[in-house]
């Protein structure tokens, strides 16, 4: 079993905590101290080491970051985690909405000019560094030790687990031709890499340093020629030099500093992913630095055959195991006796039947009644609730398999659902359906697709406070850049893109709607009368059935109607006859046309 269900945080351990890091502020003449939930490479995701945010203030999600000042502790949160931020941090913290509040404009208000801020320039960007000193020019903003780590006495230790290779046959182009294309579009000698998904690609490799990814914790060095400098916790890399090969040098991890200072030519990096102190080092040495994209980053997202291949034979495999769920579900929870863990445990345990589950690809969150309605929810042994008759059960899971990452969210009726649930999932519907069947002209950009998932609940005076998708990798993270169908994501979709497309509708203290289907970006079939110009479109990935007890047909337009059909006749076809016949037969009832 992958997933554990012990509360990792209580609030009751923030105030004490707290109140030592207050202590160690005055001890390193400091005012204030932020602590992001970032890492040395700036990745979404953490390994337990580096859970500063969450060890402090008892706040779990996967972003945000805390502002301790003598007398208030800000902790910023976007639109997911504000109701899980109340049930998790003690009063002695206080919840600021952002993007909505910046942290420039915070400390304004709460600090006296001339005031000394203090922060870990490993675990903050170039870019966030170089925004909050311009911003904040009548303050101190100091580069200090991690002050959290000095009163942390027992931190775990950090990931040691050696490095994976990633079979040719699902990387789909060896690291040798990689490497050669990705320097030739470099715009200086070297490029800094410090993502792990990025490294992970590059070098066709994987890891276990970060649970539900398989990347590996490493910075790397890529040079004009090709050739990469890796460096790497003692022993972690030994298993893969043969894979590597002469042209992939090996480094310790302590060396990376030092190398970034001796670099002498034009350096490239990423100011949104590259902490600020290797930008300080080159700036301290006098190293031109060019501020450039992460070179891997729209690589990785346009996935090349073998990875959409592999996509598709992992979304078959996790349908199958996702079909036997639900018809498992569907038995048991009109009996009154299933739980929240209850579910989480069933279906990673149908996941794991298929004999190639490598891990979950995130936290499953099984959301019952007004649980739902929290997001980004994880059940844990203390808030752990019954499935009851009458409500809804939101699902969202997924799995990392060797050819590919899943990522899907069911809702469900318990029971007879009321007419309010009906006309609510019929609308979050409504949007995933737009996404799906729209055609849009290349290089559109996430950004001006997102509002047709939300129109249908527009117009009932409704909304989410997320964004409509993210770009998913291939046996890497379920959450992946650049691409994503967001009012914020500005890149252009292109063929070959991986995204979710996850509408929802949440309303605190009832129920949580969403409903996710993985799809990729593909180029439009050409159309009679169209107008001579390049379109895409999207191919689902993700089959698997819709609750139709949820759907309010009177609201739907023929169009749409067809679309659930068809979605419904193709999912029997592809998953039927994997199954045995009592699922089968279910999976037919749940797939019969509107």
């Amino acid at each position: 079993m992958f997933q554990t269900f012990a509360a990792q945080t209580t609030p009751e351990q923030g105030p004490p905590r707290l109140k030592a890091l207050r202590a160690q502020m005055q001890t390193a003449g400091v005012d204030a101290f932020i602590v992001p939930r970032a890492d040395a490479h700036q990745g979404e995701y953490v390994a337990p080491r580096d859970a500063r945010l969450a060890w402090l203030t008892g706040f779990s999600g996967s972003a945000g970051f805390c502002a301790v000042l003598p007398d208030i502790a800000g902790v910023f949160i976007d639109g997911r985690y504000r109701v899980q931020v109340r049930a998790e941090v003690a009063d002695a913290f206080t919840p600021v909405h952002w993007p909505e509040t910046q942290l420039a404009d915070w400390v304004m208000d709460h600090l006296p000019k001339g005031a000394v801020i203090g922060f870990d320039p490993w675990l903050h960007s170039a870019q966030e560094i170089a925004s909050l000193t311009k911003k904040l020019r009548a303050y101190d903003l100091r580069a200090t030790d991690n002050l959290v780590d000095a009163i942390w006495h027992d931190q775990p230790p950090a990931p040691s687990s050696p490095f994976l290779v990633q079979p040719i046959e699902f990387a789909g182009e060896p690291h040798t031709e990689k490497r050669i294309r990705i320097a030739d579009t470099l715009t200086a000698d070297t490029a800094v890499i410090t993502l792990p998904d990025s490294i992970a690609w590059l070098l066709n490799i994987r890891g276990t340093d970060i649970a539900r990814n398989p990347v590996p914790q490493a910075f790397a060095i890529l040079h004009a020629t090709g050739m990469v400098d890796l460096f790497a916790g003692t022993g972690k890399a030994d298993g893969i030099r043969d894979h590597l090969g002469p042209d992939v040098q090996l480094h310790d991890v302590s060396a990376f500093l030092g190398h970034i200072a001796r670099l002498s030519g034009p350096v490239q990096i990423d100011p949104k992913t590259c902490p600020d102190i290797v930008a300080q080092t080159l700036i301290r040495t006098g190293a031109e630095a060019k501020h450039c994209p992460d070179p891997c980053l729209l690589p990785k997202a346009i996935k090349n055959a073998a990875e959409i291949a592999g996509a598709k034979t992992a979304h078959h495999r996790d349908g199958i195991a996702m079909v036997r769920f639900l018809a498992w579900l569907d038995t048991e929870a009109p009996k009154g006796a299933l739980t929240e863990i209850d579910v989480v445990t069933a279906l990673e345990g149908f996941r794991a039947q298929t004999n190639a589950l490598r891990d979950i690809s995130f936290e499953t969150i099984s959301g019952a009644g007004p649980n739902a309605a929290i997001v980004h929810y994880r059940v844990n042994e203390n808030t752990n609730r019954a499935v009851n008759p009458g409500e809804l059960l939101l699902v969202d899971s997924g799995g990392q398999y060797v050819d590919g990452t899943t990522d899907i969210t069911r809702t469900i009726a318990i029971g007879t659902p009321t007419e309010d649930h009906r006309q609510c999932y019929t609308r979050v519907l409504q949007g995933m359906i737009a996404i799906s069947r729209i055609r849009f002209p290349k290089g559109v950009g996430g950004q001006h697709l997102d509002a047709l998932a939300r129109a249908p609940l527009w117009l009932a005076g409704q909304d989410y406070d997320h964004g409509t998708g993210h770009g998913v990798g291939s046996y890497l993270s379920v959450h992946e850049g650049p691409q994503g169908i967001s009012r914020r994501s500005e890149v252009a979709l292109e063929a070959g893109m991986i995204l979710s497309n996850e509408p929802g509708y949440y309303r605190e203290g009832a129920f949580g709607i969403r409903i996710e289907n993985l799809i990729t970006v593909i180029p439009a079939l050409a159309l009679p009368g169209a107008d001579a110009r390049d379109m895409l479109g999207f191919d689902t990935l993700t089959y698997v059935p819709l609750d139709r007890r949820l759907i309010d047909t009177s609201l739907l337009a023929n169009a749409e109607r067809d679309w659930i059909d068809q979605y419904h006749t193709d999912t029997v076809a592809l998953l039927a006859s994997h199954l045995d016949a009592t699922t089968c037969a279910w999976l037919e009832a749940a797939c019969a046309p509107l």
